[in-house]
Order: structure tokens, then sequence, then C-alpha cells
């Protein structure tokens, strides 16, 4: 399917991490230029350069304000605008009692889970209001809507998210701008192999056994009893950020192997 967004500009956060990186191959078939960004970059930097598009990347902290805007004002200087932005970015956070969490752990989810995609959608919403066209997406969590006991910083951080993206679709489709996340659940990524390298750890089984009996005894929605890809989240938001989907706003688009068992998002 032709997406009909080629020569678009896209910005991905956490574009090194397997998300990030799966989408940003999607779009470079469909013709997009892409500004690509992560705290480190040094892994794929020469990658960019075999992606068959324009595109470059920087490294930057999405905690910082100052380091956002200059990403997009480096896309702005290499490209013109930024039609299109996909944040990724994002950490699992401290886990445990949430009772036991202190102030700095749910600031630090919240740092970097949620007020990161805000300071992304503040430096590049009104250049999409602008254009009269843009798209943005962001990677919430089943955690959003199903949330795990020991999970607590990383669930609010979630929740907060999903409720302001939902926020911003209200008013910015007027000018043209659909805002929608993803919500992906265990999927195969350097987030759940550290999990579950900790499992096996603790468990004294091998990694595999660790993934069954997680599946088994803390993902029972998941029936295909198998973690998820990251190009099957990443096709996902590519249909969310073309132009075919111009009448999906406000929407957010599990890709979580059914592992929410409830009918609302």
């Amino acid at each position: 399917m032709d997406l009909r967004i080629k020569g678009r500009t896209a910005l991905i956060t956490g574009a090194s991490g397997g998300m990030g990186w799966a989408v940003a191959k999607i779009l470079a078939d469909e013709g997009v230029r892409l500004v690509l960004t992560d705290k480190d970059v040094k892994g794929i930097e020469e990658e960019v350069l075999q992606l068959g598009t324009e595109a470059f990347a920087v490294g930057a902290d999405m905690t910082l304000g100052a380091e956002v805007d200059a990403v997009v004002r480096q896309a702005v200087e290499r490209f013109g605008t930024v039609d299109i932005a996909i944040h990724t970015s994002g950490i699992t956070g401290s886990k445990g009692d949430p009772l036991e969490m202190r102030d700095e752990d749910y600031l630090e989810a919240y740092q970097n889970d949620f007020l990161s995609a805000v300071r992304v959608a503040r430096a590049t919403l009104p250049l999409m209001k602008k254009g009269g066209w843009g798209r943005f997406v962001a990677v919430v969590s089943e955690n959003a809507t199903q949330p795990y006991w020991e999970e607590a910083t990383y669930n609010t951080a979630k929740a907060a998210l999903a409720a302001f993206v939902k926020g911003l679709s209200y008013r910015a489709a007027a000018d043209g701008v659909l805002c929608n996340t993803v919500s992906p659940a265990f999927i195969a990524t350097d987030m759940t192999d550290e999990m579950m390298h900790k499992r096996a750890k603790e468990k004294g089984v091998s990694f595999d056994e660790a993934i069954r009996t997680f599946l088994e005894e803390e993902r029972p929605g998941i029936v295909q009893k198998r973690r998820g890809e990251a190009d099957e989240v990443a096709a996902a938001i590519a249909l969310l950020v073309s132009d075919r989907a111009s009448f999906i706003n406000g929407s957010n688009i599990r890709v979580d192997g059914g592992s929410v068992q409830a009918v609302q998002n």
C-alpha cells in the first residue's frame, strides 16, 4: 500500500531502539525524509546512510527542552519543516511497592515517559499546523490501560501521556494535524530482554523459560504465547502517520497480542 507520504519529513525519537528503528526503515521505503534522534546514535550512524532516503541522526536527551528544540531546529534547517513526529523514547523506571517508590522515582518516569513527549509536541505541532498537515504519534503501553502493581511509576506516566495526546487531538485536527497513540505489550526489545534476563536469574531458569513462564503467569491474554516484534508495532505506527489514516484521530491502537483483557482502550 502506498502510504502517500513520500517527501514528508519525520522526526523519530528513541530511534536507536527496536521500535524506533523499525518504523524508520518502513518510512524510508516510503520516501520519507528522516530525522532520527536518541541519547546515543553512534550505533545507527552508519546504518542511516544505508536507508535509501534523505536522513540524519543526532544525539539528544528528550528530558532537556533545549536539546529537543535544537533537534527540531536542525530538522527545519535541513528539510524545511517537520510533518510527522513519532515519539518512541522512554524508560521502564523504578519498580516495586507503589507506596515505597520515592518522589524521585515517579519524577524520573514522568520526565522520560511523559514530559519528553510534551516537549516534542510543543516543538513540532506549530510547524505542522503552519503547513496544514501533520501527524503526531506517541508510543504509550498496555500499562496505561491495564496497570501492573509493581510498575506504578511507569503506569502513571504512560496514562498521563495517553490523556495528553487525546487532549491534543481535540483541537489540532482543525489545522490538519492528527494525534494518536500506539500501545504495545511485551515486544522483543532491549527493555523486555532486560526484564527476562532478570527474571531468569531470579528463578534460576533459562531466558526462553523465563519468557514462557512470564506469558503463562503474567500475560494470559497473549494466547499466541510469544513476544511481539518491533516490526509489528512499526507497521501500525506507519499507518497512523500516513495520508491513508486521514480519519483516525484521538485513537489508541493496541499492538499487544490481546494482553489487555478489556473492551475499552
